[in-house]
């Protein structure tokens, strides 16, 4: 067994029973118990146990016949993934009219548990583009992404992770340089953090109010950055989904990514207008 085997420690339970399901959908029709039973090699009565759980969470319907077919909340899921690949599909439409607007490359990212995660990177047609790798997790402090979703989450999930974030640098900072801390040094760290925090969070609100967040220059030098939020659950000709609701949760945001030359600060209006607009274009078709 390999090492990756070794740490896959899953739930058996929750194995055996997707693992009937799968029979159900492979088989695209009813099925009595006895013979759900046979193809999982397992005794009929432990079989039973499953179906009943699965019946009650509407994975699975019991006909009047005894046999059993797949349930209302299975069509459910398969709409669900439907859903996402036109969420996804719709949202590079407008990454790539980004794109192609400012020549610079474009990021779209999704809040997680662990925080801010890049799903989709659009390169531009240039000798040297700046883009980010799929799956990246973006800091909440030092990028645009990171700040505008963390301004549409609460104040008691961000916090600890910008503590964190705050002190990591503290200490790759004290790490890099060429004197050893005391314990005052350490003291006036730890206040040092707090104050940053309390700063981050007064940047919030601002961040919602306005409607995107920038950063220049603050995770790599001379490369700024604008984001705006996307919420294509919203989306429709006659609501502007650009305002999002301040009790809603923030789906996407799209962040264009380029030199300070590319996307200069003083620019800034202009190319969150531009943005703005090619989103809002393509919301409403």
């Amino acid at each position: 067994m390999s090492e990756i085997d070794k740490s896959r420690n899953g739930v058996k339970s929750i194995e055996i029973g997707l693992s009937i399901l799968d029979i159900l959908i492979d088989q695209r029709a009813p099925m009595k118990l006895k013979d759900i039973s046979s193809a999982m090699q397992m005794h009929p009565a432990k079989i039973h146990r499953y179906l009943v759980s699965l019946i009650i969470k509407n994975y699975v319907e019991q006909l009047d016949d005894s046999s059993y077919t797949l349930g209302a909340r299975v069509d459910d899921l398969g709409q669900a993934g439907l859903d996402q690949n036109n969420v996804m599909e719709r949202l590079t439409k407008i990454a790539v009219d980004i794109k192609n607007s400012l020549n610079c490359g474009v990021q779209i990212a999704r809040w997680f548990n662990e925080g801010p995660i890049v799903i989709k990177s659009v390169e531009p047609n240039t000798p040297i583009s700046i883009i980010t790798r799929v799956g990246s997790r973006m800091p909440l402090v030092s990028s645009a992404t990171g700040k505008l979703l963390a301004s549409y989450q609460p104040i008691s999930v961000i916090k600890p992770l910008v503590l964190v974030e705050l002190q990591q640098d503290k200490t790759q900072h004290a790490t890099s340089s060429l004197f050893v801390e005391d314990e005052v040094c350490k003291t006036d760290d730890k206040e040092d953090v707090i104050e940053q925090w309390q700063y981050f969070e007064k940047s919030l609100l601002e961040i919602r109010e306005q409607g995107y967040a920038c950063a220049t220059g603050d995770m790599m030098k001379g490369v700024n950055a604008f984001s705006i939020p996307i919420d294509m659950e919203c989306a429709s000709s006659d609501v502007d989904s650009i305002v999002v609701s301040m009790s809603r949760r923030l789906g996407h945001s799209i962040t264009v990514i380029g030199t300070a030359e590319q996307l200069p600060y003083s620019q800034k209006k202009r190319i969150i207008n531009k943005m703005l607009t090619i989103s809002k274009r393509h919301r409403n078709q």
